[in-house]
């Protein structure tokens, strides 16, 4: 008989593919440090963004796969380079006249511009972990700063020094011939200015653990330990020290960086260590398929995504095709919305390989929900804007009369969407509305279809009204039953797509969508309720 384990090994949902990988690694003997480490890295510089949670997102579902399949022990640690220096200022952040002042500190000694935390650093992170923190992740935060200073890099930072030559060897070719000049993997910070200095490294001293530059200013030769939080690493250097020095399982990047990982995986070998298996992920592109930045805050933001769609729905929307890249902007948020309710409603009726590879097995942990909702978030939006909803308790009227006793008490779930529903429409649905006049051959269709409607009883089901339009589409000289549908939705909604036309009468009304065709047909202006 085949057991669970068994048919998630066998699944083809890429969490399971990852999991798999680890499986291997540890197929002669467990880790020695007693788990499997997870890794995410964050780079505060500038404030969180969705592609930051979509690392977290999706490092977790592969650590829940893992969980599935094996026995083994995992952490994950989200980490924080929060003692890089800040190089530029980002652009959607306050006082930019004073970041400007501390260019070159490490960020958790910058200024916060929001006037809230002890630092920049200190603010950014707090964002990250409150953010995480509402989804409800397993992790533990760890701080750049706190584990130079406190020492926890020393023993591998002192690898590094040894290794010097080899590593020198590793990074130059990748390196412009200017910058071949004046690269060392160590950055000293100075002990005067606080910066983080990009400077030449003069002699780098193994048997006393220090390193010789000259100060940028008065041309002294200073002398400095690299352990302490004397010296901060470049970022590939460093993250191949941070995989040495935690012993790193397993840690994925965008395929931006997919030349930094094998640099810094060669770096990992060279101080003796085997680098974590990963896999890149595709970028998330804005509305203008340009790459997602957090200096130059385009896209999405995190806050944008959850105030017109559920936690839930952008969970879907990381784990659908990592590798493929895709725009992340407000028009690609009702479509996720409906397709988590879809997979949701499928579940219990799957088989089990076929649940380990739903989306929502992996979105929750193993144990979806089981309550759904009546009907989909673009019915829902269509009602809105017809009805112009600014109040909850206005859809909710229709909402229980289409299924009776429903409320947004017996029905939280479907509240919650309610709610994102009125956000949606008003920000997006409602200012892009345009209604037009129905050509003579729309007119006739459209008398017609309210003609038909009259017909129906009472209790005529969505598909028996569905079956209806299809029928008055039909019987009129349109090229093809799109541009009949595409009409219904130009004329009576505003918008160039629409919902099933059928569900839409059943929830909105027989007689209601009957009384819009005829004021569509008198050329009422459709924006504002009827009076």
């Amino acid at each position: 008989m085949t057991t669970d384990a068994e048919y998630a090994m066998t699944s083809n949902a890429w969490p399971f593919q990852e999991a798999a990988k680890l499986v291997k690694r540890y197929s002669k003997a467990p880790p020695a440090k007693g788990y499997v480490l997870f890794e995410t890295g964050y780079g505060p510089s500038g404030l969180p963004h969705i592609g930051t949670f979509g690392e977290v997102a999706r490092t977790s579902m592969v650590r829940r796969a893992l969980a599935e399949i094996s026995d083994l022990p995992t952490r994950l640690f989200a980490f924080s380079d929060d003692m890089d220096g800040l190089r530029k200022v980002p652009g959607n952040v306050p006082n930019q006249e004073m970041l400007t002042r501390h260019l070159d500190l490490p960020l958790t000694k910058v200024p916060d511009p929001f006037e809230k935390f002890e630092s920049f650093g200190h603010h950014n992170n707090a964002m990250l972990r409150s953010f995480l923190d509402q989804f409800g992740f397993e992790y533990e935060f760890r701080s750049s700063t706190e584990c130079y200073h406190a020492g926890e890099f020393d023993n591998a930072l002192l690898e590094v020094l040894k290794h010097y030559d080899a590593i020198m060897a590793i990074m130059l070719p990748s390196l412009r011939e200017e910058r071949q000049k004046s690269y060392s993997p160590f950055l000293p910070v100075c002990p005067r200015t606080g910066k983080v200095l990009q400077v030449p490294i003069l002699e780098a001293r193994p048997d006393s653990g220090t390193v010789l530059y000259a100060d940028p200013e008065s041309g002294e030769t200073i002398e400095v330990p690299v352990t302490g939080g004397q010296c901060k690493l470049q970022w590939k250097a460093d993250w191949a020290m941070r995989w040495y020095a935690l012993n790193v399982d397993y840690e994925m990047s965008g395929k931006d960086l997919i030349d930094s990982v094998k640099l810094s995986s060669r770096i990992c070998q060279v101080l003796g260590a085997p680098p974590p298996d990963g896999f890149n992920y595709e970028l998330f592109l804005d509305e203008d398929g340009k790459k997602i930045s957090k200096s130059k805050g385009n896209g999405l933001t995190i806050d944008d995504w959850l105030t017109y769609a559920s936690p839930e729905s952008l969970s879907l929307y990381m784990f659908q095709s990592p590798r493929k890249a895709k725009r992340l902007y407000f028009d690609v948020i009702p479509k996720a919305v409906d397709e988590y309710y879809g997979f949701l409603e499928r579940f219990p009726g799957q088989e089990k390989k076929q649940q380990y590879a739903n989306p929502v097995w992996h979105i929750h942990a193993g144990n979806p929900p089981s309550e759904g909702v009546p009907f989909s978030f673009g019915i829902l939006l269509n009602l809105a804007a017809v009805v112009n909803a600014e109040e909850s308790s206005v859809l909710w009227g229709f909402i229980s009369r289409y299924v009776p006793g429903a409320t947004a008490e017996t029905h939280p779930e479907f509240d919650r969407l309610v709610g994102y529903a009125i956000a949606y429409y008003r920000d997006f649905v409602k200012p892009t509305k345009a209604y037009r006049t129905p050509t003579e051959v729309e007119r006739s269709a459209l008398n017609q279809l309210a003609a038909e409607l009259r017909d129906l009883d009472d209790s005529a089901t969505a598909e028996e009204i569905q079956n209806r339009v299809y029928e008055v589409g039909k019987e009129y000289d349109f090229e093809n039953l799109r541009d009949w549908f595409q009409a219904l939705y130009e004329v009576l909604l505003g918008q160039s797509q629409g919902p099933r036309m059928g569900s839409f009468i059943a929830l909105y009304g027989r007689a209601e969508t009957i009384a819009l065709i005829e004021r569509a047909l008198a050329g009422e202006d459709l924006s504002v309720p009827a009076a």
